[in-house]
């Protein structure tokens, strides 16, 4: 079964709130055998709008991704990151 890449765009308008989302989503995402590999690090925009903060996770599944998301450690995670960032996910499968 193929890994799954978790990719979020980010943009923090308060990073007070946005800094304990990341806090406990990282708990979650581990939990769910989600490993960093690119988090908020240097990065060069080649096309579309610029997304100051890019997160890459591994996962070892697509559904490990999906449960993740919809884990209640998640969602409970995603309230600090309500108004306080504009955001774009995607869960992509990896290539075998």
């Amino acid at each position: 079964m193929p890994g799954a890449f978790w990719i979020a765009h980010v943009r923090v308008t308060d990073p007070v709130r946005y800094g304990e989302y990341a806090r406990r989503a990282t708990v979650a995402i581990t939990d769910h055998g989600g490993v960093f590999l690119a988090r908020g690090g240097a990065y060069v925009q080649l096309e579309g709008p610029d997304s100051p903060r890019n997160v890459v996770a591994r996962f070892p599944s697509l559904q490990a991704a999906q449960d993740c998301y919809r884990s209640a450690a998640y969602q409970e995670a995603m309230s600090y990151a309500k108004g306080a960032a504009e955001r774009e996910l995607v869960i992509v499968e990896a290539a075998e």
